[in-house]
């Protein structure tokens, strides 16, 4: 996810959101993971990860810890705060609220 052009911004926040709500990653697992549950759509550059890891652990919604990873390296492992879990909440409805309205638009019958 290089920033297409057809991403509605603040997408981002929810799918990491919602990665790190089933288990704790570190940056390297959630975009494999992120590419893989999308079938090879969703694609995320370091450069567009990191920082939205980083903002999300300073709004409070992630913590982080460095732990060794299967190949023993040192790695930030990100997990989902109580904080991050009232927003994925909100981040979730706002979400369906904005896919239906969308769908309805993309559905309507032509003349």
């Amino acid at each position: 996810m290089t920033r297409p052009a057809d991403l509605v911004q603040g997408t981002l926040d929810l799918l990491l959101l919602k990665i790190l709500a089933l288990e704790p990653l570190n940056g390297h697992s959630i975009s494999q993971r992120l590419k893989q549950v999308s079938g090879d759509v969703l694609q995320v550059s370091d450069g567009s990860l990191y920082p939205a890891l980083h903002r999300l652990e300073q709004e409070g919604w992630l913590t982080a810890t460095w732990r060794t990873t299967e190949n023993n390296r040192r790695a930030k492992f990100y997990t989902l705060s109580r904080l991050g879990r009232q927003q994925l909440d909100r981040e979730r409805e706002s979400w369906s609220r904005l896919s239906t309205a969308i769908t309805q638009i993309v559905n309507l019958d032509e003349a």
